[in-house]
Formats: C-alpha cells, structure tokens, sequence
C-alpha cells in the first residue's frame, strides 16, 4: 500500500506538470501570433504609405505635365486671363505701397512720442535744476 499512495501523487504531479506546460505552449502560441499580426500590420501599412506616396507622386506629374503642356484658350479666356493677371499685379503694388506707408507712418509715430518723452524729462531736469539753483542761492543768501 506504501507504494501505491506515493505513486499516486506523482501522477498528480506529472498531470499538474503537463497542464502548466501546456498552458505554457498555449500562452506562447497566442503571444507568437499576436506578434506575428502586429508585424504583418505594420508591413502592410508601410506598403499602403508607399503606395499612397506614388500616388501623390504621380499627381504632381500629371499636374506639371497639364501645367507644361500649353493649352490653347480662346480669345475671351486669355483676355479674362490677362485682366486678372493685371488686376492681381495692380493690387499687389497696392498693398506694397499701403505696408510702406503704414511702416513710415508707424515709425514717424514712434519717433514723436519718443521726442515727446525726451522734451518732457528735458522740462524735467530744467525744473530741477532752477529748484537746485535757487536752493543753492537760498543757502548763499543766508
């Protein structure tokens, strides 16, 4: 009977061994396939990126080679063309003269208030110094 109780136990124990390592492979195996997806996700994102990339590539070609390729307009168009052109040109000038004129302005501005600061602490000092001479001849005078 002795050996029979101890042999017991060590099945058990074998039983236990084998349902954690197979709980172990089972683990591992998800872990390895959950890898593996991530991988294959990242591969097949890196290929849509590619792919959008020649996309993008092949527009711009398309679009400089519309751009290159001279389009004949009619008469109307190209004047439309041409009006808008000018105008653009005309408005641009515009707004350069009006940035010059406000920067002129602004400095003029800030040249005046600046005179203005100065004259006020010329007033100032002039003001102190007739108090210091007249405190100085007060002390003479004495």
């Amino acid at each position: 009977m002795a050996s029979s109780t101890i042999a017991i136990p060590q099945n058990i124990f074998l039983l236990i061994i084998a349902v954690i390592a197979l709980i172990a492979i089972v683990v591992v195996v998800i872990q390895w396939r959950r890898v593996r997806e991530t991988q294959n996700n990242a591969i097949l994102m890196d290929k849509q990126i590619e792919l959008k990339k020649i996309s993008l590539v092949e527009k711009d070609m398309e679009s400089k080679r519309l751009m290159e390729t001279a389009i004949p307009l009619p008469k109307d168009q190209q004047d439309n063309l041409i009006n808008i052109r000018q105008g653009t040109s005309e408005l641009m000038a515009e707004i350069g003269y009006l940035h010059t004129e406000i920067s002129e302005r602004l400095a003029r501005l800030e040249a005046q208030t600046e005179f203005k600061k100065l004259q006020k602490m010329l007033n100032e000092i002039e003001n102190k110094e007739s108090e210091l001479d007249k405190n100085i001849k007060k002390v003479k005078g004495d």
